[in-house]
């Protein structure tokens, strides 16, 4: 498996930094390793190798398949760090750019999951156009539930345009763990990977290699997903945001004069007692 080139991905906050690595397990296929210890956490920096080594394949190789993966065997990510991208200013455009690029990417993308993918890593993958669940090891899952942390809209929107309903709501509402037998029933992923040659048999019974060739696959993947991509950059991002805001603002009055009432209609009641 010959090696394309390498991103070094500097250390920020807590994390020690790592390595993007492209090599070509076969012809046109162009296998992005991301190994950023201990768990391949999403972070800026991450982001930005994400986003140069998507530039240098399609500018500098002929169109084939991008495929991502992870270094570390028993994470293919373990989501974002929270706290990071609380604290870093512009986090949330950079991760959607990430996300719009894969949406748009003009040549077919290829999340091998090949360990755990927690909440943000999830909706990494979900962007690409193929997901591959790990075997034996390995849970597809969105957690916010619980640590109780919302779901921006356009994080809503990915898995409520990409996935079906029912799977959506086990995703979300019951933040179950899918298995890959489970995830693959779910509509969540395509197929099981379980050893590497998977890949290439999944990539060989699709023709994916040729899918980009005709240079229109990106423009197709754009249109498909309009209504997607639009959460996520301005200026349909703002407007979704604000009515996010909105809610959280009616849902929090709500809840504060729930408290009220209730504390009233207890002393109401005490009283008739």
């Amino acid at each position: 498996m010959s090696q394309l080139f390498s991103l070094t991905i500097p250390p920020v906050a807590s994390h020690p930094g790592g390595t993007l690595v492209c090599t070509q397990p076969a012809p046109a296929v162009y296998l992005l390793t991301l190994t950023s210890p201990p768990d391949n956490r999403i972070t800026a920096p991450v982001c930005r190798a994400l986003l140069e080594a998507l530039d240098i394949v399609e500018f500098g190789y002929p169109p084939g398949v991008v495929v991502t993966t992870s270094g570390i065997a028993k994470f293919y990510s373990n989501g974002l760090d929270l706290e990071h991208a609380v604290k870093t200013d512009g986090f949330w455009a950079l991760l959607y750019s990430v996300w719009r690029r894969f949406l748009s990417y003009p040549m077919p993308t290829v999340a091998l999951i090949n360990g755990h993918a927690f909440a943000g890593a999830l909706m990494l993958a979900t962007a690409h156009d193929y997901r591959l669940a790990p075997s034996p090891r390995g849970f597809l899952c969105v957690n916010e539930l619980l640590f109780g942390a919302p779901l921006k809209p356009p994080m809503a929107a990915l898995f409520r345009t990409k996935f079906p309903a029912l799977a959506y709501r086990n995703l979300v509402l019951e933040a179950r763990r899918f298995a890959a037998p489970e995830a693959v029933a779910a509509g969540i992923a395509d197929a099981v990977a379980e050893k590497p040659e998977d890949l290439l048999a999944f990539i060989a019974a699709r023709d994916l290699t040729t899918k980009a060739k005709s240079g229109i696959y990106g423009v197709l993947k754009a249109e498909m997903y309009h209504e997607l991509i639009d959460y996520m950059k301005t200026p349909g991002l703002e407007g979704h945001d604000a009515r996010f805001d909105e809610a959280q603002a009616h849902e929090a009055e709500r809840r504060e004069f729930g408290k009220v009432w209730y504390e009233q209609w207890l002393k109401d009641t005490k009283a008739k007692l």
